[in-house]
């Protein structure tokens, strides 16, 4: 394999994800880390570990100097940046390559190929994926804004181009509201990614979102890994996610799997990403953004296929070919993945910090937990708020939902206010056991619904 040791850019529990992948494969691991997280797990795991900058992810994560002069000084000879951050900036990525170094993700003229959302939607578009009534090109100011809405037609979303995770993004109803939203959501676009480009989208009421996971060699060899469902959201913010979905039948998702991964190989794509998708109540899907990095979610496929995708990334980034073909790939049962945060879901999911006193994960057969936690840990408050990832496999839904109740019920984390009860309503919640989760019901309906008292307390 034409990489032997590898800096890990990022933090929290996919650094460890990461570290631990290497190590399986016998690769050296540098973890690169900022003053706030000089006692982090991944810190303290790696082979070696090498300050960046300050807290400030600006000056440490973020920072494309700092984290490649710690590749040339540690005698790296790959980085892997995780997600967020700089996982999919395509001048990162050259500059990476330009140092002789080798970047775990899609080339950089993948990444620029790919940077747009609006530019990704035509280009998709024009290899056979439906997509959402949206604006001819980007937004170029509110004369225009206003007359692509008024063709659309009112409700529209203001969506950046540049990135996701909800950030820059309103749902607007009227002429008088775009006018509102449009400088908001460029700022915040602007704050989030650099770019402050945003197009506009027809809003789909109570659509799924559903995903596809593939993985293309250089070869323009590609699978897909099967689809998940993140339609438990708030605010645009995924908290649960499972696979397979359950808005598709079995002969529908087979042909959103076929089309996607057809779509990203005839558009030529590299290394692992993720479609993304609506799903309308009658079934239909539309294409909406393609993430060009390893998913927080990722693990919900590597339970259903036995696919590790670090392993993957790793892999065609040195250049070597896909080892399996999609016959290879089997999908088995349904698993569920549960977004431990630190925050308060009773006072509008607030933010928080503290020191973790005690610390247990569940475990037992099919049961995982990525996190980056230990007794001792202090929560710095200048990152996200995820603490870990809890996983549950069975043989079908309501196998996966009765094992994850457990696994909650298992899972030892005090010191710190987190959201593992809130998930505990949720599995028992009758909107999530029959299957009939939307993007927006959560919003719609309100925290508190959800935090009754679960079964059995």
């Amino acid at each position: 394999m034409s990489v032997g040791r590898v800096l890990i850019a990022n933090r929290g529990e996919i650094a460890v994800r990461i570290l631990r992948a290497c190590r399986a494969m016998g690769l050296g691991a540098v973890v690169a880390y900022s003053e706030a997280d000089r006692e982090s797990l991944a810190a303290q795991l790696a082979d070696e570990a090498i300050c960046i900058g300050p807290a400030d992810a600006r000056r440490s994560y973020l920072s494309a100097a700092s984290v490649i002069s710690a590749a040339l000084v540690t005698g790296c000879d790959a980085i892997h940046p995780g997600y967020g951050f700089l996982s999919e900036d395509s001048d990162f990525a050259e500059a990476v390559r330009a140092h002789g170094l080798t970047f775990v993700g899609p080339p950089p003229e993948v990444l620029e190929r790919f940077g747009s959302k609006e530019g990704t939607r035509r280009l998709l578009a024009s290899h056979g994926l439906p997509t959402i009534p949206g604006s001819e090109g980007t937004i170029r100011d509110e004369s225009h804004a206003l007359a692509e809405a008024a063709r659309i037609g009112y409700p529209v979303v203001v969506k950046p181009s540049a990135g996701g995770g909800g950030k820059g993004m309103r749902t607007v109803r009227t002429p008088r509201e775009l006018e509102g939203a449009l400088p908001v959501c460029r700022s915040e676009a602007r704050a989030a990614f650099g770019d402050d480009a945003v197009y506009l989208e027809r809003f789909l009421p109570e659509n799924r979102h559903v995903e596809v996971q593939v993985a293309v060699d250089a070869d323009g060899h590609g699978i897909h890994l099967g689809d998940r469902d993140c339609s438990l959201q708030r605010r645009h913010q995924k908290i649960l996610e499972e696979g397979p979905t359950p808005a598709l039948s079995p002969e529908r998702r087979e042909e959103l799997r076929s089309r996607a991964l057809a779509a990203i190989v005839a558009a030529g794509y590299e290394n692992v990403g993720t479609l993304e998708f609506l799903v309308d109540p009658d079934g239909e899907f539309y294409f909406i953004e393609i993430n060009c990095r390893v998913q927080v979610e990722h693990p919900v496929t590597e339970m259903l296929t036995g696919v590790d995708i670090v392993e993957m990334q790793l892999r065609i980034a040195a250049g070597e070919p896909l080892r399996i073909g999609q016959d290879d790939v089997r999908i088995r049962g349904h698993a569920i993945e549960m977004r431990i945060n630190a925050e308060d879901p009773a006072h509008e999911f607030r933010p928080q910090t503290g020191t973790v006193e005690r610390y247990l994960a569940p475990g037992g057969p099919w049961v995982r937990m990525d996190s980056h936690l230990y007794a001792g840990y202090e929560i710095p408050p200048y990152y996200d708020s995820l603490l870990g990832k809890l996983v549950a496999w069975g043989e079908d839904r309501d196998a996966a939902i009765a094992r994850a109740r457990t696994a909650l019920d298992d899972l030892v984390l005090e010191g710190v206010v987190t959201n593992r009860d809130f998930h505990r309503a949720v599995l028992d919640h009758e909107a999530f056991r029959s299957g009939a989760v939307t993007t927006a019901m959560l919003d719609r309906l309100g925290a508190a619904s959800f935090l009754r008292p679960p079964r059995g307390s």
